[in-house]
């Protein structure tokens, strides 16, 4: 049972009994109510039919849950991910039409695809291609977009925000139902948290447009389908339309797993136990491969909808499970109710939910821990606000940056001329204005791998010291930060001794790892000799050079 719990978790899930199924009976419909509303919202977000919202979520998220390690993500549409998809495919088909349909379904299936290698071949470590700073400053432009995106709607506009210089058409009772959900949306959160306040708001504005007459004449949902979702078996879109999707899927990859990262590290750290990230995305990819034979579009791990289901009470996948059961009548009896719902209530809804995206001290907050990556996090937000609708090649200039940066900073190892601190200590010697340890002595230490990326730097520090301080005698270098040596940090090793060699230096060693030391005892460069002294500590080589009394 244990090596098939491996490969299905809901294995080992718990036996359901009355007591625990009430518990997450409570917790799913908690959940639910949320749910509901933001799907059929984000649907619209992707340019989706608003029913693929639901679709979305409902077969995805058991999918999902049944294959993941942690049980309590919740699963769906969810904001990000949702405007990464409309913007993906502006430009390709026209938004809600059969094609859309198509490219997203597609999109769909190349993440979760991408999403299930990398859970497969348990390489969840490309997770740290995409920095805390890059998503920081692409969620803070998305969010920004996506306000930007749902203001013609909330405010009753006829077009683009671009019509409120030029004659704009304004619907006032949109944007009466509008403003006034957003605004009882923000009182609610502060006031009532624990209140259902989206789906009393679809609830009661679609009655009321019903009644009032609004949803006849007015800009409404509209007739949505009933029932379960078809099979949907996507046609080839053709090479051109399938390449163009690639780079976006990479993205929308990056990003999903992400968000699902930052909702599972929180569950898995509460429940004390080791976080399976792989597992969790093999469950992320299968959420979207459902969503895509459902005809509908990319899932993700809502981070809000997940803390609500981890504190709300759910201690099982059971939760997500009945929560997927009460979706059920919803598509099965529900959606000509929706067709009422006015849609400035859904941009409040979008609104209300991204509002919490935008937090402009992030950046204030990075300036002061790194600069780099402060400027990383500000270059990623202007150039996802500046290539929108293309918004993803904030992403990918965030990654490049990222990884340039990383490049340089392992091909520019921090390596120190060290002396001896009165804590007792081995200090940056300038940097503390101390004492060289012994006449003669070039001591450094370099925090680093020996290898093809910082082996010149290290040549290149001793050279130039040596150059110009004629009256060294004597080199130690403290290696107990170097834990890896390669090829070229051994040819380079071999030609610094040569080099001391010939000039009557004596090379000192101090705590080289064993790694380090077999690697270059097999390549003949330790070579017992008067010009070489070995020591396993520190301590034995300040004792060497008089620095300590024995």
């Amino acid at each position: 049972m244990s090596k098939l719990s491996r490969w299905f978790p809901f294995l080992a899930w718990p036996r359901p009994d009355a007591q625990l199924l009430r518990g997450e009976a409570i917790a799913a419909l908690t959940v639910a109510v949320v749910m509901i509303p933001q799907s059929v919202a984000y649907a619209g977000l992707a340019g989706m039919p608003l029913v693929a919202g639901l679709y979305a979520t409902f077969l995805p998220m058991v999918a999902s849950v049944l294959f993941s390690a942690s049980t309590r993500l919740s699963v769906g549409p969810s904001a990000l991910s949702s405007v990464l998809v409309g913007a993906s495919l502006i430009g390709m088909a026209e938004p809600g039409s059969s094609s859309w349909v198509l490219l997203a379904v597609w999109l769909a299936l190349l993440a979760g695809l991408l999403q299930l290698a990398v859970g497969l071949t348990r390489s969840a470590w490309v997770l740290n291609l995409v920095s805390s700073p890059v998503l920081a400053g692409f969620s803070q432009a998305a969010a920004l977009l996506i306000i930007a995106s749902q203001l013609p709607a909330l405010i009753g506009l006829d077009g683009s925000l671009a019509q409120l210089l030029h004659g704009p058409k304004l619907d006032f009772q949109a944007m009466a139902y509008g403003i006034a959900c957003l605004v009882v949306f923000i009182v609610a959160k502060r006031v009532a948290p624990r209140l259902p306040i989206m789906l009393i708001a679809l609830v009661a504005t679609g009655l009321l447009a019903w009644f009032s007459g609004y949803s006849r004449a007015g800009a409404v949902v509209g007739p949505l389908p009933q029932g379960l979702p078809a099979f949907y078996w996507p046609a080839w879109p053709g090479w051109d339309q399938f390449s163009s999707l690639i780079a976006p899927a990479l993205v929308l990859t990056l990003v999903s797993s992400l968000e699902m990262a930052a909702s599972a590290k929180i569950e898995n750290q509460r429940e004390g136990r080791r976080w399976d990230a792989s597992q969790d995305l093999v469950g992320q990819g299968v959420g979207k491969l459902a969503a895509a034979f459902s005809g509908a579009f990319a899932t993700s791990t809502s981070f809000s909808r997940s803390a609500l289901t981890l504190y709300s009470g759910a201690r099982t996948g059971w939760a997500t499970v009945i929560a997927t059961a009460f979706v059920l009548p919803v598509l099965l009896f529900l959606t000509p109710a929706l067709s009422h719902v006015p849609k400035a209530v859904l941009a409040a809804v979008v609104v209300a939910a991204v509002a919490s995206l935008f937090k402009p001290r992030t950046f204030r907050e990075l300036w002061r821990i790194d600069r780099v990556e402060a400027v990383t996090a500000v270059t990623t937000f202007a150039v996802t606000i500046l290539s929108a609708p293309r918004i993803y090649w904030g992403v990918l200039t965030g990654v490049v940056i990222g990884l340039a940066h990383f490049l340089y900073l392992r091909l520019h190892p921090r390596i120190i001329e060290v002396g001896l601190h009165p804590d007792g200590s081995l200090r940056d010697r300038h940097l503390w204005h101390l004492a060289p340890l012994a006449p003669q002595l070039y001591a450094l230490r370099m925090d680093a791998e020996l290898d093809f990326a910082s082996a010149t730097a290290m040549e290149r520090a001793i050279v130039e010291h040596l150059a110009a301080h004629p009256e060294v005698r004597h080199v130690c270098l403290f290696a107990q930060p170097i834990n890896r040596v390669d090829a070229t940090g051994v040819e380079m090793f071999a030609q610094l001794r040569k080099l001391l060699a010939e000039r009557g230096i004596t090379l000192h060693i101090s705590g080289i790892k064993l790694p380090v030391e077999r690697v270059l005892e097999k390549a003949g460069t330790l070579k017992d000799g008067p010009l070489l002294k070995m020591y396993r500590t520190d301590t034995e080589a300040l004792l060497a050079f008089g620095r300590l009394s024995a």
